[in-house]
């Protein structure tokens, strides 16, 4: 059994085609979600260390539990959690990979964006697939 991680929004209207992308995308039968309201806000500013730090250990439960083979990030347009304009958000995303990357040396993170139209986006690759 082969696992990725998702920090989603809680949004229901990008769960399905970003569960969908990731599974190509690592190739996973399974994706788990950690899902809050504007994750990608939350963890660019870090502002409430209690969401953070509950971001944080499920993301090493899956890391840890399922032997995950990477970490995706998620904004989408329409977010209530983080109303921010397009641009802001997908500076919310690379900080939030950039963080991730930080807390979990060697993982795989990514950047995804989910459109108006719920098309998958990545805007942030994996370091190691680029360089």
């Amino acid at each position: 059994m082969k696992f990725c991680t998702v920090v989603n929004c809680m949004d229901g209207r990008v769960q399905l085609p970003v569960i969908q992308y990731l599974q190509q995308r690592f190739d996973v039968r399974y994706v788990d979600s950690i899902t809050e309201a504007g994750p990608t806000l939350i963890l660019a500013k870090r502002n409430n260390d209690a969401l953070v730090q509950g971001i944080l250990e499920r993301v090493r439960i899956s890391m840890e539990r399922h032997n995950s083979v990477g970490i995706a990030v998620v904004g989408h347009q329409d977010c209530a959690g983080n109303p921010a304009p397009y641009k802001d958000q997908l500076t919310h995303i690379e900080d939030s990979v950039w963080f991730l990357r930080s807390q979990y040396e060697g993982a795989k993170v990514i950047g995804l964006w989910v459109d108006g139209d719920w098309r998958v986006h990545e805007v942030v690759g994996d370091a190691e697939e680029s360089g």
